[in-house]
């Protein structure tokens, strides 16, 4: 059994010194070159975590990268986002590491504070997606996002005044545009994966409102049904929503709905009964949800047959 080694990074200098880099020119901001990272990685896997945002894109041959229980194997070039304090494994074939290509813009939230994006990047959704849910560029769209990259490294690394922060953060924020642009068009180009997608959750839906022991097992929460898809709940609220108009949430409460009306319409059982069924700890709860999408009470609904 491989062994895994664990390292934090609270400044973007400590990762510089660990990766063989010069001192990053700015303590707060940096865009590294992968090819100019001289660190040699054991050949086992490594659990990584920044205090501080990463972005990357990486074009590493044989390389295993695993975001919390989730793994994603790429040879092609895949862009990723990881928020400060979130855990992030990389395994890398040693005849590899001399093959890297592509940047990592690594960003301190001290460098963000006093602007707008200090509050507005937490809205950034793909910074909670997993890796294996990375997103695939175009050769067009990686030019655009290249581009925004080589203006911000050439900002920090011209002569600091009064305007370079507000230029970075206005740079930064066009990249996260863009990147939010590209992940939405993703969902809808991606149609065989997505239906896929579609067709499962409907499919554990079913199963799950289909069982006996619902009173046990509580209501299926948007993480609990995307781990068993094995994506991210945001990612999979995001798709959803793009595709459908509903994020997750609502579709687990449309499915719940639908069962509830089959159950009253088909069955003697009570309303309190129903809603025990179907995972309410209050049939109080089950009646206030039921009023709310249907505008009838489930008494009403029962009564129109």
């Amino acid at each position: 059994m491989k062994s895994t080694r664990f390292l934090r990074f609270k400044t973007i200098a400590e990762y510089h010194r660990m990766m063989g880099l010069p001192k990053p020119e700015h303590p707060l901001i940096s865009v590294i070159n992968l090819k100019s990272i001289k660190y040699v990685p054991p050949q086992e896997l490594i659990n990584l975590v920044f205090d501080f945002y990463a972005i990357a894109l990486k074009r590493t041959p044989n390389t295993k990268f695993k975001y919390g229980q989730q793994e994603y194997d790429f040879d092609e070039g895949v862009m990723f986002f990881m928020s400060p304090g979130q855990v992030f494994g990389v395994e890398i074939d040693k005849d590899a590491a001399s093959k890297r290509r592509g940047w990592s813009l690594l960003i301190h939230p001290d460098f963000l504070w006093n602007t707008s994006l200090a509050k507005t990047i937490k809205g950034y959704q793909y910074f909670n997606y997993s890796v294996n849910e990375a997103l695939h560029l175009s050769e067009k769209e990686e030019a655009i996002i290249n581009d925004i990259i080589e203006n911000m490294e050439q900002e920090y690394r011209s002569n600091i005044d009064n305007f370079s922060q507000d230029v970075i953060v206005s740079q930064l924020e066009l990249l996260l545009n863009y990147s939010n642009r590209f992940y939405h068009r993703q969902f809808i180009t991606r149609k065989k994966a997505n239906s896929d997608l579609l067709v499962k959750l409907e499919d554990l839906l079913n199963e799950y409102f289909d069982r006996q022991n619902e009173l046990q097992s509580g209501i299926p929460t948007v993480k609990y049904i995307a781990g068993k898809l094995n994506v991210s709940p945001n990612y999979l609220s995001d798709m959803l929503r793009t595709l459908t108009g509903q994020n997750a949430q609502q579709h687990i409460h449309n499915k719940l709905i639908e069962k509830a009306k089959e159950t009253l319409s088909t069955t003697s059982l009570s309303v309190s009964e129903i809603a025990y069924r179907l995972g309410f700890e209050h049939p109080q709860s089950f009646n206030r949800l039921f009023k709310n999408k249907t505008s009838v009470s489930p008494l009403e609904f029962r009564n129109s047959f």
